[in-house]
């Protein structure tokens, strides 16, 4: 297998970016809640690259839907699929807490109740040290 077939950072990047273009509507609200600072001044990144592992034959990676890096802190939007792939979601969250991150998942049902939504994620924000 050549070089160019492995997975760089340009490549992951550039994934991230589709997914970026490509939101989900649950994505697009919770979203307009976390920009530009407007969660108790939190700053969070969307659809951020989590790399968990390189090898020579490339990186590893996860995409995280949101991202705050002062809390070290992923969370995940879940939508009915995740029923389905609770192993692969186990194994994401156990990789990114042996990177020092802490994750959150909500499931997009959550999303009709905003101000409960935002409430537990202020909460648990906060009680990261």
């Amino acid at each position: 297998m050549s070089k160019s077939n492995y997975l760089d950072i340009k490549t992951i990047k550039k994934h991230a970016r589709e997914l970026r273009r490509n939101v989900t509507d649950s994505e697009k609200e919770l979203w307009e809640q976390l920009r530009n600072r407007r969660l108790s001044g939190y700053k969070f990144l969307r659809q951020h690259p989590i790399i968990y592992k390189a090898d020579y034959k490339g990186l590893n990676y996860f995409i995280a839907d949101f991202y705050c890096d002062s809390k070290k802190t992923v969370i995940e939007l879940d939508s009915s699929i995740h029923d389905e792939k609770e192993e692969y979601d186990q194994f994401r969250d156990e990789e990114m807490k042996l990177l020092g991150l802490h994750v959150q998942r909500l499931k997009n049902e959550e999303l009709s109740e905003m101000n409960i939504v935002i409430e537990k994620i202020i909460f648990y924000l906060n009680t990261i040290v």
